[in-house]
């Protein structure tokens, strides 16, 4: 009879038998069931609100569908694409519109949240209250700030008042909203003024992540403000650069809801933008197969910007 070594006693004993293996699988497999059963809200969500939807307007930006019309829906090719880029002059106007308008907010906005970022990241008396107001427009509703800012922007509003005030009388007014010169840069500050607190916040967020001892070397150095702000505030927050820089870029592209309660795409075109435009063939004109080709190449024109951006700002390293 052959003896068995220590080790091979050891292994045998430690091997699991039958009955555990048996029961180790069944405990993996109530994990897995009791996974899916916690990720089954979040999934059947995503399928409802993003991922069937994508595929409808994929598919619909391909027929003439209409959401409601006694014709039936039929197959068109690529005539919503030809109608868009040979047939709409609003088309080429809105997107004229959204790209200036992302022009202007982008750089100023970015620009302004630094400034008032690098303001409040003083170690003075009021800063955190200075944070607070900065921030307060930014987590009051766009619909409710639209509708106070287009009372202020109206002929007798209290932006004219206060211009004819401090002018003496000069100032005779404008409507700002009627004049297609004013009319987009009016929606332009607004937009500045609502959301740069939250890039604030952001840019103030790196700036707290930059060792402070970087800042003490380059004063024992001699460096000044500007070359402190160049040599250390600026290289430590690229990530922040980046995280900005396309948030706001894809925020201004989406443009919308200030257009919808203000302007309505007016006066001729004005400031109707891509998304908008989008919207009001797809909905207001029942021009559901046109809106959802008109989505496809706003969705084609941010996803190439967006590639762009992050080609630029990639690390070279």
């Amino acid at each position: 009879m052959t003896a068995i070594s220590s080790p091979e006693r050891r292994a045998a004993s430690a091997a699991p038998s039958p009955v555990s293996r048996r029961k180790i699988r069944r405990d993996m497999r109530s994990e897995r069931r009791a996974g899916w059963v916690m990720a089954a809200p979040a999934v059947l969500l995503l399928l409802a609100f993003l991922i069937v939807p994508v595929v409808l307007g994929f598919v619909l930006s391909f027929t003439n569908a209409r959401l409601i019309s006694p014709e039936p829906t039929s197959f068109t090719g690529f005539d919503n694409f030809v109608r868009a880029f040979t047939a709409d002059p609003t088309f080429f106007r809105s997107l004229l519109n959204t790209f200036a308008f992302a022009a202007v907010v982008v750089p100023v906005q970015a620009g302004l949240g630094l400034v008032l970022a690098i303001l409040v990241n003083q170690k003075i008396r009021g800063a955190v209250a200075f944070r607070v107001i900065f921030f307060i427009p930014v987590v009051t509703s766009i619909v409710v700030v639209s509708i106070l800012w287009k009372f202020l922007y109206q002929p007798d509003g209290l932006i004219n008042s206060f211009l004819d005030s401090i002018t003496f009388g000069a100032w005779q007014g404008t409507a700002w909203l009627n004049n297609p010169s004013t009319a987009l840069a009016a929606i332009i500050v607004l937009s500045v003024w609502q959301a740069v607190g939250f890039h604030m916040l952001i840019w103030l967020s790196g700036l707290q992540t930059i060792p402070g001892e970087l800042y003490e070397a380059a004063r024992i150095d001699g460096a000044g403000t500007w070359r402190q702000f160049r040599d250390v505030t600026w290289p430590g927050l690229r990530p922040t650069r980046v995280f900005v820089l396309i948030t706001i870029t894809i925020a201004a592209l989406g443009l919308f809801v200030q257009i919808d309660v203000m302007t309505q795409g007016g006066p001729v075109d004005s400031t109707s933008t891509l998304v908008y435009h989008a919207v009001r063939m797809g909905y207001r004109q029942q021009q559901i197969g046109y809106g959802s080709a008109l989505s496809l190449v706003f969705f084609v024109l941010v996803l190439i910007v967006a590639l762009v951006q992050r080609f630029l700002t990639r690390d070279k390293d």
